[in-house]
């Protein structure tokens, strides 16, 4: 054989073989593996991550209770002034009264 004729046969071959190559890299299932395989290896990751962020919601939660609850309270409180300042006075009418009694008995 001619040295260009055999280079052709050869080029022709590995064109060929190339392109064999490329088709079987780039099957569906091939791309399916490594699908397969980029979730296998990022899954506990993302799982430790869906477990730190429900973590962090529970304490959030409980922190946000937590702060309602006092501004409840402090809410309360200051509605309640107006009791407080009638339990005051009765106890000044009171203390009153016994100074009252304290005169006429003695």
């Amino acid at each position: 054989m001619e040295e260009p004729e055999m280079q052709l046969k050869v080029k022709k071959v590995t064109d060929k073989f190339t392109e064999s190559m490329y088709v079987l890299a780039n099957e569906p299932s091939v791309a399916l593996f490594r699908l397969q395989e980029h979730v296998r290896r990022s899954l506990p990751e993302l799982a430790q991550h869906k477990s730190d962020m429900q973590s962090w919601e529970e304490q959030s939660q409980g922190a946000i209770y937590t702060v309602e609850y006092a501004c409840s309270a402090i809410k309360n409180m200051t509605d309640s002034s107006v009791y407080f300042k009638s339990i005051d006075s009765l106890l000044k009418h009171a203390i009153a009264m016994k100074e009252q009694l304290n005169a006429a008995q003695g």
